[in-house]
């Protein structure tokens, strides 16, 4: 199995309409239609941010802590921050269409 990895995420995030690479304060990440951020890398971290609501937010970290969490800098934003070293593609996958989804502003 291969590893999950920021090139993982682009390759999945890439085949959505409309999604273009950018950098969101000097770090990879994912736009849709070049300004509506819906995945940044966080290298430090081995993880990725992803657009989401609080509510939501707050169920994933309840549900898989291990997969899902938030730093400080995140508190008063909704993103989540996802381990790519425990995520499962599958899981990954859903995260990024979801993400992609809340950025472009459509509710579903």
């Amino acid at each position: 199995m291969k590893k999950i990895d920021y090139e993982t995420v682009r390759e999945t995030a890439l085949a959505l309409p409309n999604v273009e690479d950018g950098l969101s304060y000097g770090a990879p990440a994912l736009k849709v239609n070049g300004k509506h951020l819906f995945v940044r890398w966080r290298e430090d971290l081995d993880a990725v941010v992803m657009k989401t609501t609080f509510d939501e937010r707050e169920e994933l970290m309840a549900a898989d802590p291990n997969v899902y969490f938030i730093t400080d800098h995140y508190l008063n934003y909704e993103y989540v921050l996802v381990n790519l070293k425990t995520v499962s593609r599958e899981t990954l996958t859903d995260m990024i269409r979801r993400s992609y989804t809340l950025a472009l502003g459509k509710k579903k």
